[in-house]
């Protein structure tokens, strides 16, 4: 039987590239840098303009696909979630490192049909790694199948986290505070990256044990969250509940 969203999938990986593709060249170039919700959640034109070929590019070959990019929510634009095929895009996540040029800037994009996730795409341009998941296919990076760590004693763990971006003092109390628990349990370490999806494949090679951050957005998590699943791991809500995909996709802001 045919797989009707391997041609998506595929067209996806070929976006992704040319994305990356890019981000690369604007890094060689003076950057003009935008504030959003606080100094710490920045916006360039790169990430303006990379959203901007993404979504003319499906519209295009996928006129009746939906779109649900991070700028243009940003920008105001209202979205509704259907059932219909759904492309989920964070154009450049990690846009604080690529604004200084820390090597850790992805491309991510996420495929949904009937709110079930199908795919998920994450390319990390600058280390020119492609992270794949197809639904029942497994997860890869660069061609090379992807399992999550075996490990199960969280003191011999290392995690990766962020501060986020908001810079409200009883946020960052907090933040600091699970933070100060964890190491005093002891576990091995923590690691920040600065991109949620470079983090969650992190997770998905098996370099990090587990992720965890507070109030990131659907687009943070719609192309990776496949890749952690098809690899063997599970995604979670700060309950400790499984998040299934019909449940994270419309929401607005997840700590997992």
């Amino acid at each position: 039987m045919s797989d009707p969203w391997q041609e998506c999938m595929d067209y996806a990986v070929t976006l992704a590239r040319q994305a990356g593709e890019m981000i690369r060249e604007a890094l060689k170039s003076e950057m003009n840098v935008m504030i959003k919700s606080s100094p710490a959640d920045l916006v360039t034109v790169t990430d303006q303009k990379v959203e901007k070929m993404l979504l003319s590019s499906i519209k295009e070959k996928y006129p009746s696909h939906s779109f649900i990019g991070e700028e243009s929510v940003a920008a105001g634009e209202k979205t509704v979630f259907t059932d219909k095929p759904t492309w989920i895009i964070d154009p450049v996540d990690g846009t604080t490192n690529f604004v200084h040029k820390f090597p850790f800037v992805a491309v991510s994009i996420g495929f949904v049909v009937k709110k079930q996730m199908e795919f998920g795409v994450v390319y990390s341009c600058v280390e020119d790694k492609m992270y794949t998941g197809r639904k029942g296919k497994g997860a890869f990076c660069n061609g090379q199948r992807l399992q999550v760590s075996q490990q199960e004693d969280i003191t011999k763990s290392l995690l990766v986290t962020e501060l986020g971006s908001s810079r409200k003092p009883e946020t960052l109390r907090t933040v600091l505070s699970n933070m100060e628990k964890l190491c005093s349990i002891p576990i091995h370490g923590i690691r920040s990256v600065g991109t949620a999806a470079v983090n969650m494949c992190l997770v998905a090679t098996g370099g990090a044990d587990a992720y965890y951050e507070m109030g990131i957005h659907c687009w943070d998590m719609a192309g990776a969250g496949i890749i952690v699943t098809e690899a063997g791991g599970v995604l979670m809500d700060v309950t400790g509940e499984v998040l299934a995909p019909q449940s994270m996709l419309p929401s607005h802001r997840w700590t997992i």
